[in-house]
């Protein structure tokens, strides 16, 4: 069991949740309001895509990011920034031309999923560890061993720690691999990712094997998507992890009830403190992840 843990929380994510409800933070405002609520509930890291604002659409907008950050260091709360980088993977297929690329694709190379974490040298940001068959019909998340070395290598340059996102047993093999080549400085991070479809199911059995399969010394935490969220902080605390919740995963706080993210925070915690555990802040997660220091953080 994990005696000492941190909360992520995952602010929007990418998926059509905005219509599904009135909480989903969308312009850098909204977000970077979510991320101090989040923190103020007890998240140590809170983990920020960002999106169009007149649409709720997902974006690559570099200004979008710098908005969201500024705001959320101008607030003088202190939280932990984790930026995706997994945005730009998307590919979409025509079923009778498969090499010909349709509506919803946003693909593009490793250093084009860089801009904003080179910019603005976030604390974490996530990489991505395998392509994936996401969800039904003919879109696929693409993330191949050379473009996870070369992102690899271009956020060790920049000091920042990647949060190795881990969607399947594979996905966790090859992320291994990146450490033994000493493409991941120690300690490793990884996410693992539960429920999403088609990667890991939320069975607690196959959570434990892969937390078998990490490397010594690795720091991770699990999720897992809409009602398995809050059950799953119980399973990661108790296989030794730290835990992820946020309305990027899931939207609800009970059945008909919609959540906000700091209301998803504050319950997680609770669950973390009655099984025994206490809750790192800020800095303490700084020290348990081996976080650089900035100068002009």
């Amino acid at each position: 069991m994990n005696h000492e843990v941190i909360v992520t929380c995952a602010l929007t994510g990418a998926g059509d949740t905005t219509r599904r409800s009135p909480h989903v933070p969308v312009s850098p405002a909204q977000i970077a309001e979510s991320a101090i609520e989040a923190a103020n509930a007890g998240a140590a890291v809170v983990h920020i895509h960002v999106r169009e604002p007149e649409t709720g659409a997902p974006s690559r907008d570099v200004a979008l990011y710098r908005e969201a950050v500024r705001l959320v260091k101008e607030s003088g709360v202190d939280v932990v920034v984790n930026l995706t980088a997994g945005m730009g993977g998307d590919l979409v297929i025509d079923a009778e031309d498969p090499l010909k690329p349709v509506d919803g694709t946003d693909l593009v190379n490793a250093h084009d999923r860089l801009p904003h974490v080179e910019e603005l040298l976030p604390d974490i940001c996530t990489l991505d560890c395998g392509s994936l068959n996401f969800g039904e019909g003919n879109q696929l998340y693409v993330s191949t061993p050379d473009m996870l070395r070369t992102g690899a290598k271009r956020i060790q340059e920049l000091g920042v720690k990647p949060e190795l996102e881990i969607f399947d047993t594979g996905n966790l093999w090859f992320a291994t691999k990146m450490v033994e080549e000493g493409l991941i400085d120690p300690p490793p991070l990884f996410q693992l990712c539960m429920g999403i479809p088609y990667g890991a199911p939320p069975d607690p059995g196959l959570l434990q094997a892969m937390v078998h399969l990490l490397p010594e010394g690795a720091q991770w935490a699990s999720f897992a998507i809409g009602r398995d969220q809050m059950p799953w902080v119980a399973q990661s605390v108790l296989l030794g992890g730290h835990v992820r919740v946020g309305l990027e995963d899931n939207l609800y706080l009970a059945r008909g009830v919609k959540a906000t993210n700091g209301q998803l925070v504050e319950r997680a915690v609770d669950i973390v403190q009655k099984l025994g555990a206490d809750i790192a802040g800020p800095d303490r997660a700084r020290e348990i992840l081996g976080l650089k220091e900035r100068v002009n953080a």
